[in-house]
């Protein structure tokens, strides 16, 4: 039985790219029951131009619209909270104002939904491309350097334990069941939320992808959250950076993970959450490391011999900007 699908598109300031948004959007293979327009405080036309776009398409009678305006911003992730919250059928689609949406977009990912009863959620592939949608030359997964043995495990039921490592969720390729809200909602105030229902939705239940592009990921100089592939001086940046506070700020994420999963109501699995307090004790490690990378050295050693980097981290990356880091 097909599943009936919502959009909530997120706008913020959008004028000039909206439209071919929600042209995308409108002229689907298969068409989505409802737009939740939640607008933070734009100073341009934005929620006009939706409603042209919509009312230029044909669909303003086939696909309802609901539509909130921010006078004070709410933020990214709250703004999406406040769509997502009002979205009323099966599936939802996260939505930015930039991007355009390939044509089979929805019917493809509604399908996997209808075949897999178990699935919470499923992100994409993205083809990036500059302002004017002209081809980067490149995906998104290549801009993550996403690996096989990345996808190969989140494919065999394995996301929690990908996602533990990094995050590979981008919110502008996302469909996920509503019901995956009861667990999510409120999204956490130390998370993104697309990164925030990816870990939910590996930790209690079943995620999944789809390594093909199904939108175009617009990449212009008033990207909120972007995607470029880091070159190597970039890493030898953030081998070298000061530590700062992003650690602390890593370890209060894994204890807000924690705590979600150990106040539902419903079983998260025992392996999951040892896993995540496992994630906790290794991002406490880090956040504690001496200012002296002397230090360091014998600590952070120890801590890659037991293996922790490579199951809560990036492996050789993250020792490198453990030792490398400047207090």
């Amino acid at each position: 039985m097909p599943l009936d699908i919502s959009v909530a598109l997120c706008t913020r300031n959008g004028a000039r790219f909206l439209p071919a948004q929600v042209q995308s959007i409108c002229t689907q293979d298969r068409l989505p029951r409802e737009i939740v327009l939640s607008d933070d405080g734009s100073s341009d036309d934005s929620v006009a131009l939706v409603r042209q776009t919509m009312a230029a398409c044909g669909v303003a009678s086939s696909i309802a619209l609901t539509v909130f305006e921010n006078r004070t911003p709410l933020g990214v992730t709250r703004n999406f909270e406040q769509a997502v919250r009002a979205c009323r059928h099966e599936l939802i689609a996260l939505c930015d104002h930039d991007d355009v949406w390939h044509p089979g977009r929805l019917a493809r990912m509604a399908g996997v939904f209808e075949a897999r009863p178990e699935l919470l959620l499923l992100h994409t592939d993205a083809r990036l491309v500059d302002e004017e949608l002209r081809s980067l030359g490149s995906t998104l997964f290549q801009a993550l350097e996403v690996q096989p043995a990345e996808l190969e495990a989140i494919a065999r039921g394995d996301a929690f334990d990908v996602l533990l490592r990094r995050n590979l969720v981008t919110g502008a390729t996302t469909l996920f069941r509503r019901t995956l809200l009861k667990a999510a909602l409120p999204f956490s105030e130390e998370w993104v939320h697309d990164e925030w229902l990816g870990a939910i939705a590996a930790a209690i239940g079943r995620m999944d992808v789809l390594p093909e592009p199904l939108i175009d990921y617009r990449q212009h100089g008033r990207n909120q959250i972007g995607a470029r592939r880091p070159t190597l001086a970039d890493k030898l940046r953030k081998a070298t950076d000061t530590r700062g506070g992003k650690h602390q700020q890593r370890l209060r994420r894994a204890q807000a993970l924690l705590e979600r999963l150990e106040s539902l109501p419903g079983p998260v699995p025992e392996a999951r959450l040892q896993a995540q307090r496992g994630k906790v004790a290794h991002q406490r490690f880090r956040a504690e490391l001496p200012a002296s990378r002397l230090a360091r050295l014998l600590p952070v050693l120890r801590e890659a011999a037991r293996g922790r980097y490579d199951r809560f981290g990036r492996g050789k990356q993250a020792i490198a900007q453990d030792l490398l880091e400047r207090g």
